[in-house]
Order: structure tokens, then sequence, then C-alpha cells
């Protein structure tokens, strides 16, 4: 185990990372007990790891590389190996990431599944059918709901799938907020299967046009997502009342209001990313917490 004062300085290196770089994450984590706080910190700083050194990866051969320091940097802390105290000099939130997934027993292949999820964005990227986008959705979302779990409370079967749609709910939120900005680097998660039933093609998503057609897709995508922020709501009223609770209510409050920013938006998300203001934020905490 790290001595006392290096895990102080990696909570404090992930603590940062999360605030720079997850603001809503942050924001809501605020409300946990300090420890559960830190150990979410540890997952986030990982999984913000693994998106930065993907996506600083200009060419196919250096993305290939980074998969495979990646899956190196897991094997070493799995369990942990000689190897590790390599990867620790170089990265300061990992001696409090080790110690988080050893004492909340957080399970190696929740991670290895969020690697094949970075990959599964790899290159172009176009999702044929909902099962597709479903299977995604897991990948890149879904297993950050699992992880949450050990870090907020003991595992248990009636926690495991509604943390899974908590996570498909909030992945659907970015997709359709995030259209236009997805286009311009040749990815599109919306099912071609399902833009076809709509009369919608890629020179539609291309020429960024707003037509009853997009529209009438766009409240169908937005009345699915609402759906699984539903079948979530029994896992977090299952949550322990320590702050818990309230902290994945209102991750699923805030990531909610999002949809509704798009409805209010007439579903213009080529203008610009919708966000929910700071503003908002805090009156949805105060509704949320009525709710806790």
């Amino acid at each position: 185990m790290p001595n006392s004062n290096s895990l102080s300085v990696s909570r404090k290196a992930c603590r940062r990372m999360t605030k720079k770089h997850a603001k809503t994450f942050y924001f809501a984590s605020n409300v946990l007990p300090r420890q559960k706080r830190m150990d979410a910190y540890a997952v986030y700083a990982f999984c913000r790891y693994v998106d930065d050194q993907i996506d600083l990866a200009s060419e196919e051969a250096a993305r290939l590389r980074a998969f495979t320091e990646l899956r190196e940097l897991l094997d070493a802390v799995y369990p942990p190996t000689d190897k590790l105290e390599t990867f620790l000099t170089s990265l300061p939130w990992l001696t409090s990431f080790c110690e988080t997934i050893q004492r909340r027993a957080i399970p190696k292949t929740y991670f290895e599944d969020l690697l094949v999820g970075v990959e599964m964005d790899r290159g172009q990227v176009r999702i044929k059918t909902w099962d597709e986008l479903d299977k995604y959705c897991y990948h890149v979302a879904s297993v950050v709901g699992l992880i949450m779990v050990h870090v907020l409370t003991e595992p248990s079967p009636e926690l495991l799938k509604p943390a899974r749609d908590l996570g498909t709910a909030m992945q659907l939120t970015n997709i359709l907020r995030d259209i236009h900005e997805d286009w311009q680097r040749d990815r599109l998660y919306l099912p071609l299967e399902e833009l076809e039933k709509f009369g919608i093609d890629t020179e539609d998503i291309a020429l960024e046009r707003v037509t009853d057609a997009f529209r009438a897709m766009m409240r169908s995508q937005i009345g699915r997502a609402r759906a699984y922020y539903s079948y979530a709501e029994q896992g977090i009223e299952a949550l322990p009342d320590d702050g818990s609770r309230f902290c994945a209510r209102l991750m699923s409050t805030i990531y909610g209001a999002i949809l509704d920013e798009i409805e209010w938006a007439d579903y213009q998300v080529y203008r610009g990313r919708v966000k929910v203001l700071f503003t908002r934020k805090v009156w949805l905490a105060v509704k949320s917490y009525g709710q806790r």
C-alpha cells in the first residue's frame, strides 16, 4: 500500500483532473462522503487518461501503441507487478487509482471493457442498428456505472442493471447533444437503420438540416433516453442515503435536463453544444435534495 503522503498527493491530482474535465460530475460529487468522493475521482482519472491517450494519438500507428500501453498498464495494476513502479513515476493519479480498485475490489474486466469501447471509436464510425449502439453504450458508459456501484456501495444484482441503464441514458444524451461535433470527427452514432425510417440520410447530417423529419427522429431518440433514465431510478433509490443516492440522482437529473435544453432549442443541435447553466444545476440540486 502507498504511504499516506504519496496517496494524498495522488488524490489531489485526481481531484484536479475531475474538476477540470468533468464539471457536472464534479458538481454532483460534492454531496458524497469524502472517501467515496476521492474514490470517484480516482476512477475518473483513469477514464480521463484513457481518453487523452487516444485523442493525442493523431495517426493509426500511434493509436495502436497507445492501446498496447493502456493494456500493459492494466496488467501492471491487476495484480500489482514490478512494472507498476515505472508507471507510478510518470502518472501522479495512479497511486490513488491503485489504492481505490484494491480496497473497493473493482473487477479488472470493467476497465478492459472500457478499453474495448475506446477502440470502437477508432477511425470512421457508423452505427447500423440499435443493438450495435446498445453495445457501444455499454462499453463507453454503462461499464462506468457498474464501476461506480463498487465505489458507492456493496455491489448486488438489483443495482447492476439500473447502473447499466443509467450509463446508457447518459451516453444517449451525449450522442444527441454532440451530433454536430461527432460528425466533424467522422462519427455518427445515430443508428442508420433508424435514420432511414425517418427519411434521413448522412447527407442531411452533413448539411445540418433540421427538418420536420429530423425533429421527429430526435423526439423518438429523446423518448428512448428518458425511458432509460426511468429504468435506472429503482437502482438509485436503493443506494445508501449518505450522499450516494443524492449524487446519482443529481447526475441523472442534470444529464436528463440536457434533453430539455435540446427540446427548448427546437432541436437545433448544430448551432453549438447545448448546456445546463450553473444556476439551473443549483435549482436541480435543490429539487433533487427533496427527492433523496
